[in-house]
């Protein structure tokens, strides 16, 4: 929820939403931002297509959903190239987005039907049940770092239950929001069904406070979060809210450490590191600390900085300047506390959003680096005396969303799997969303659910239906 912060502040009349190239700092695109009344204007035609979407049969709405999944593999190099200029994201890394949005609309295509089917409830009536409706016009507050993906996994559970929705997308991926309209405008979904609202953040507050949205889901900061919440608790307005990370990745003795290193170092320059779900602090057992540390900087070192529209490169630059900025100021202030650079990489010069991959060890409680989100590409290393010690580690932060223990020891892993306080752990594996599991987080990770068949209920009324039994007829009289 932050505007692009490469324009000066503009009279209300003036103002416009950039779309800038972190790579090569080139302004690609420049777009008016809405006024309030067209943005009005948007709401009550949703409003309106909310009352006839509804109506629609699951086979109708699959139908469309389908062709978006076709849509979204037929321009997957399209779509790659817009995310890697507005975001930096690498080529291939964009077309595999562009196919998991695919497969996540041929998922709830397939599968919202039996979803929310009715659930009969045995009660003292003649027929009692759940059934799921949906609740109309659906306002997505969505970020720049998986500009496809993180829309569709809201959109197409919700346009699958009979909502629609409008979209403000982060002021820097204009042009991803843009062409994610068009696809399911292309698709058959009625035009107003799925608007992308172009407006800043001021606006957002006077949409949810009206009454013709029912609900809000966003994911972003925890700042933008707290606002969010804040402005729908008065509203009293459902919502779900998918925030920050600082996700543990446990190492024991025990593990496979060749392949635990190796996938750290995936799980932590995903994206360049710009992922809630990337692993962030490497929680280490003190006797093979020195050797994963060994083993991942020479996999962090191997990888391709570059152009994010060539398919050699591994890693981009971070989305904007400003957060390559904040993450170096979080990297020395660290330092200063006490932790010590094992790997020293960052960014070559202020105001660039270059940023080479960091290692830091000696991550201890007081400094920057154990309580606070890392976004880009920092690992952080935290030493444990033994397993007991690395869960009661990993818990210690104010965030809960993912985590990854690695050991040989089966019953083990899933042991500290579920004494981990967040929302999923993987064991022997890298942390990662997809349809068929439930996605969000606990403590200041947010709260609610995305995908699985918990996702596609958030957003329904889970409505109770009792009906009483047949009355008996009275009996006759007999002479």
């Amino acid at each position: 929820m932050v505007a692009a912060p490469y324009c000066r502040p503009l009279p209300p009349s003036l103002m416009a939403i950039e779309s800038i190239n972190p790579y090569t700092g080139q302004r690609l695109r420049r777009f008016p931002t809405f006024s309030w009344a067209k943005t009005e204007r948007i709401l009550a035609q949703a409003h309106g297509a909310a009352a006839s979407w509804r109506t629609t049969s699951f086979a109708e709405r699959a139908t469309v959903l389908r062709r978006a999944a076709e849509l979204l593999r037929e321009r997957e190099d399209e779509l790659a190239h817009l995310m890697a200029t507005e975001m930096g994201k690498p080529l291939r890394d964009g077309r595999a987005e562009a196919q998991k949005c695919a497969a996540c609309c041929d998922y709830y295509a397939t599968h919202a039907e039996g979803f929310l089917a009715d659930e009969v409830v045995k009660t003292d009536a003649g027929r009692s049940f759940i059934s799921h409706a949906p609740l109309g016009v659906v306002l997505a507050v969505m970020p720049w770092n998986f500009p496809l993906w993180q829309v569709v996994r809201f959109a197409a559970p919700a346009l699958m239950a009979g909502n629609v929705g409008l979209l403000k997308h982060a002021a820097n991926v204009p042009q991803c929001a843009l062409a994610l309209e068009q696809i399911f405008h292309d698709a058959g979904l009625p035009p107003a069904a799925f608007r992308t609202l172009l407006i800043e953040t001021e606006p957002v507050e006077k949409l949810i406070a009206d009454d013709r949205v029912r609900a809000v889901t966003l994911t972003g900061s925890e700042r933008a979060g707290i606002a969010v919440g804040t402005a729908a608790g008065r509203a009293i307005k459902k919502t779900v809210l998918e925030l920050g990370g600082s996700d543990p990745f446990i190492v024991l003795a025990s593990a496979d450490l060749p392949l635990a290193a190796k996938t750290a170092a995936q799980a932590r320059m995903i994206n360049a590191g710009q992922s809630c779900i990337a692993a962030k602090r490497f929680i280490v057992e003190k006797s093979v600390q020195p050797e994963f540390v060994r083993l991942l900087k020479g996999h962090l070192e191997t990888l391709r900085y570059g152009d994010p529209l060539a398919d050699t490169t591994d890693y981009g630059p971070l989305a904007r300047p400003d957060l390559a900025d904040e993450l170096s100021r979080q990297v020395a202030d660290s330092v200063a506390q006490g932790a010590r650079v094992a790997l020293a990489g960052g960014q070559p010069r202020p105001g660039t959003a270059q940023f080479a991959p960091v290692i830091l060890t000696n991550v201890k409680k007081g400094q920057r680096a154990y309580a606070e989100e890392f976004f880009g590409p920092v690992a952080l290393v935290l030493t444990a005396r033994d397993a007991a010690h690395a869960v009661q580690l990993a818990n210690d932060s104010p965030f809960g969303l993912g985590a990854a223990v690695w050991t040989r020891e089966a019953a083990q892993g899933e042991a500290m799997a579920r004494e981990l306080d967040c929302g999923a752990v993987f064991v022997n594996g890298m942390v990662k969303s997809m349809p068929e599991l439930p996605f969000g987080g606990v403590k200041k990770s947010g709260y609610g659910r995305e995908l699985s068949y918990l996702g596609i209920r958030e957003f329904v009324n889970q409505k109770s239906i009792w009906i009483a039994k047949a009355a008996q007829p009275a009996p006759t009289k007999t002479e």
